[in-house]
């Protein structure tokens, strides 16, 4: 991969970085030797991303051109909306609050080059702000009110980076450009980079470590190059061709927004956004299936003037789901009318709907995968011992699973296919783990799940590792699928 730095006048640039070709803008946007080149990393050091100014045309256009651009459109955007700014601020609110804890001011200004500042004691809140707004030179503007607070985050242009600097933004610079991944080329032959957005502290990830590895491998194999990403990297996201989500998602959460973003940059996503936004809730969910005929327990779409007629409607016992449930939490079973009135409100309380579901106690619930609007594996999930759910969840935190059992498509009845294919298609063609229960010959579908459990000794103990190949082969063909209709373009 080649990299070109590009400013706005070569001749007065203040810094001088070995190895890199430095560029001037309007060569970047009127010469067509650039418009040719692929593979390419193109760092934005103009003075001004200014909405049509010629950084953000130099960005606009390198995205255009398949190069990636750093700072990326989407970052220059993310950079000028109060509602970024501040979800970071929140995200951050912890490190913010004990990096800048000993100061007595009321404001302050950190400038951060390549992730760096001058003082080390700011380089761990340096890193984060550089790994979420991705661009070379940055200054983040907080102001005290109760607490310390991300007013703004704005470039910083290299003609206005103080003469005092200098020295520092060098030295980072040259650090920054040294590293294999900018400047030298691969050591393999690798066509595309896959990130895998993980949280190695998820207690109940979607992937488990040894999955993980063999994605990274069976990418390999295919020429992919993947990398593990967590969510400081969000910036990052303008490296990569494709976006693997191995981290439990929801609308109100990073994962979404990584998704949203990812989708907005031209990049292949498991899970793509809508499939985020369609899964997580079930009250979408509710109605999608009633539409759509796909036999379901009786269910009841729940708000505050009907809650007490569920009983009359579904009889007890009954099951109670918040729209944005995950890993049996947000469920309750309600046995008698008091814990329906008092759990009910309890839900109401965070969310105008709910779910009301009519239970059917099964030993077991199916769990098909299905992949690119194909079955991909078949398991059952058992419940916990002596419990109505899979896991079964203690006060203290801990929680007992039941046991998992893989089985060969051809041996799963077909009517259970069949359904949870029908299913998973009214959602799109990604990766989803669609829930079903079977009584009497008779077919329930529960619910379908975006960003499905895929870990190595269970969903994989069928087609071992066929099943990570196949993934990364829908992720190459999504890829160069896209690819070609971009050259069309």
């Amino acid at each position: 991969m080649s990299t070109l730095v590009v400013v706005d006048n070569p001749r007065i640039w203040p810094l001088d970085l070995q190895g890199v070709e430095i560029i001037s803008a309007r060569s970047y946007l009127t010469d067509p030797y650039f418009h040719t080149l692929r593979r390419t990393t193109v760092f934005n050091l103009c003075k001004s991303y200014r909405y049509q100014a010629t950084g953000y045309y130099v960005s606009l256009l390198a995205e255009a051109r398949g190069h990636k651009p750093i700072p990326s459109i989407w970052t220059i955007q993310d950079m000028k909306l109060a509602a970024i700014i501040r979800f970071v601020s929140a995200d951050l609110d912890d490190l913010i609050q004990s990096s800048l804890a000993p100061l007595q001011s009321d404001r302050f200004v950190l400038s951060i080059y390549f992730g760096k500042n001058l003082a080390k004691r700011y380089d761990r809140l340096s890193s984060r702000l550089f790994n979420m707004f991705y661009a070379p030179f940055l200054r983040a503007d907080f102001v005290f009110h109760k607490k310390w607070i991300l007013q703004n985050i704005s470039p910083i242009a290299g003609n206005d980076i103080p003469d005092s600097h200098l020295p520092f933004v060098m030295e980072v610079a040259a650090l920054f450009f040294a590293r294999q991944h900018y400047t030298m080329p691969r050591k393999s032959d690798n066509r595309f980079d896959l990130a895998i957005l993980h949280n190695p502290e998820e207690k109940d990830a979607p992937s488990n470590e040894r999955a993980l590895k063999k994605f990274i491998k069976a990418a390999a194999a295919l020429s992919i190059e993947a990398e593990l990403i967590r969510k400081e990297d969000y910036g990052r996201l303008s490296e990569f061709d494709a976006l693997f989500i191995r981290e439990t998602t929801n609308v109100n959460h990073h994962t979404y927004r990584f998704a949203r973003r990812a989708a907005a940059e031209g990049l292949v996503v498991l899970d793509d956004p809508e499939s985020i936004l369609r899964c997580t809730n079930k009250v979408f969910l509710a109605e999608l299936f009633e539409r759509h005929k796909i036999p379901t327990p009786k269910t009841m779409i729940v708000h505050r003037d009907n809650l007490a007629r569920v009983e009359q409607e579904l009889g007890l016992p009954c099951i109670l789901k918040k729209p944005d449930s995950s890993f049996s939490q947000g469920v309750k079973m309600v046995k008698t009318g008091e814990e329906l009135m008092g759990h009910g409100r309890e839900l109401l309380n965070d969310s105008e709907l709910i779910i009301a579901q009519q239970f059917l106690p099964t030993p077991f619930d199916w769990r098909i995968g299905v992949l690119d609007k194909k079955p991909l594996f078949a398991c059952k999930y058992f419940m916990a011992n002596d419990h109505w759910q899979i896991i079964q969840r203690a006060a203290d935190g801990t929680k007992k699973e039941g046991n998992c059992e893989t089985l060969r498509l051809e041996d799963v009845p077909e009517k259970v296919i069949s359904t949870a294919v029908k299913a998973a298609n009214l959602i799109g063609d990604g990766l989803y783990g669609v829930d079903l229960k079977e009584i009497n010959n008779k077919v329930y579908l529960i619910e379908i799940n975006d960003n499905p459990n895929l870990d190595a000794g269970n969903e994989d103990a069928c087609l071992k590792d066929e099943l990570y190949a196949t993934v990364m082969a829908s992720f190459l063909a999504r890829i160069e699928r896209r690819k070609r209709l971009h050259d069309q373009g």
